[in-house]
């Protein structure tokens, strides 16, 4: 198969490719995940987990790429955000009652794409998504042949707060009645402060400026800072994750990918869980990678894609 360097830049970023099938998957209570489907399936199936505030969008670029190789891919919305709905009055708010609801909805949706066809698996999840497939497989998920986390979401960055700080602003915030509150503010009125942001989640610009099309253009699936819900949620489900002593006995074969200087979560606690899965591999990218790996400059994106491609090829047969 071709190299990583092979994909053409004349990809279009801001269109949804070819022979792709958009849909939704209908979880047990009824609340519609919107779906999406590329790829043949010939090298096997793979699953796409994505982050917070995430839509399938920002990750066509990365589907075609598998897809190109043989792989079927398939990519959802969480539930409450991208075109999978929302849980609040304000669409702008991402919410989530309670994390278990996300692994309910994971561990429904992945066993029925198993039961999809036949051939070698994988997993490949960012951020919140790398948190709930690792919650969900130490909860007793069936596992694929192989998964990957990218920048996973194994602690919260809250500096320059301390943890038990961050925890106890959340617990009073929701005691207040401010639970389905935004957290914080989201400001992208400025060029300075897009450039903040970017260079929390990506150093290309060009990429950073998907995204906000994609947002422009498709208001329904735009989202925007996370609730105080969701920032207690987040930090009681990670605490409860590295405390799960299952993650010592997970059988999965496992490459994580994180960035060494990433402002969203915590790299010391990647460190830390990875040290402890048996079959775990890590690549902690230096300065010349942020949050979003699969999203960065060509030299970090194609060097992690040549990773988890070599990965998988030694896994997932």
């Amino acid at each position: 198969m071709d190299s990583p360097t092979s994909l053409s830049p004349a990809f279009d970023r801001r269109a949804w490719p070819e022979r792709g099938r958009l849909d939704y998957w209908q979880a047990a209570d009824g609340w519609r995940l919107r779906r999406y489907r590329l790829g043949s399936g010939e090298r096997g199936r793979m699953l796409l987990l994505n982050g917070r505030g995430d839509m399938i969008e920002k990750y066509l670029e990365v589907i075609q790429y598998w897809a190109d190789r043989g792989w079927a891919v398939t990519a959802f919305d969480w539930r409450g955000q991208g075109g999978s709905g929302r849980l609040t009055d304000n669409p702008m708010t991402g919410h989530i009652e309670n994390f278990g609801q996300w692994i309910a909805d994971l561990d429904a949706f992945a066993a029925e794409w198993r039961g999809e066809g036949d051939g070698p698996t994988a997993m490949i999840a960012h951020s919140m998504g790398g948190h709930l497939m690792l919650r969900a497989l130490a909860e007793g998920m069936v596992a694929p042949d192989a998964a990957v986390a990218v920048a996973p979401m194994l602690g919260i960055h809250s500096a320059p707060l301390p943890r038990w700080l961050a925890i106890g602003i959340a617990e009073i915030m929701c005691r207040l009645g401010f639970s389905q509150r935004q957290a914080w503010t989201q400001r992208e009125g400025s060029e300075r402060q897009r450039q903040m942001r970017q260079k929390r989640l990506t150093h290309d610009p060009l990429r950073y400026a998907d995204e906000l099309w994609w947002r422009d253009h498709s208001r329904d699936i735009a989202l925007g800072a996370p609730s105080w819900n969701w920032v207690r949620q987040a930090l009681a489900s990670t605490r409860a994750l590295e405390e799960n002593e299952a993650l010592d006995r997970l059988a999965v074969p496992l490459l994580i990918l994180a960035a060494g200087n990433d402002a969203l979560v915590s790299t010391p606690a990647i460190r830390r869980i990875a040290a402890r899965i048996p079959h775990a591999t890590l690549h902690v990218y230096g300065v010349e990678a942020a949050h979003e790996i699969l999203r960065e400059l060509d030299p970090v994106r194609q060097n992690a894609l040549a990773r988890i491609d070599a990965f998988l090829d030694e896994n997932a047969r």
